[in-house]
C-alpha cells in the first residue's frame, strides 16, 4: 500500500494540474506516482482475488479452475 504522504502528494499534484499550475518536473513526478499507485493497486487486487474461494448456496466449492491452479502453484512455490 502506498504511504499517506505519497497519496497526499498525488492529490496535491492533481489539484495543481486542474488549476493549471503544474510544472514539467511536477508532471513527471505525478506520472511516476500514478504508475506506482497503479502497480500497488493491481498487485493488491490480484492477491485478494487469488485468495478467494467461491461457494454456492448449497456449500459447494465452485471456485473457477484457473483460480484453483493459481492457488496450487503458489502453494508449491
Amino acid at each position: 500500500m502506498l504511504s499517506k504522504e505519497k497519496l497526499q502528494r498525488i492529490n496535491e499534484l492533481s489539484k495543481k494540474k486542474k488549476a493549471g499550475t503544474l510544472t514539467e518536473v511536477e508532471a513527471k513526478e505525478q506520472t511516476a506516482l500514478r504508475k506506482e499507485y497503479l502497480e500497488t493497486f493491481r498487485a493488491t487486487m490480484r492477491d485478494n482475488i487469488e485468495h478467494l474461494t467461491i461457494v454456492d448456496p448449497e456449500g459447494n466449492d465452485v471456485t473457477p479452475d484457473k483460480l484453483k491452479q493459481i492457488k496450487a502453484n503458489k502453494f508449491l512455490n
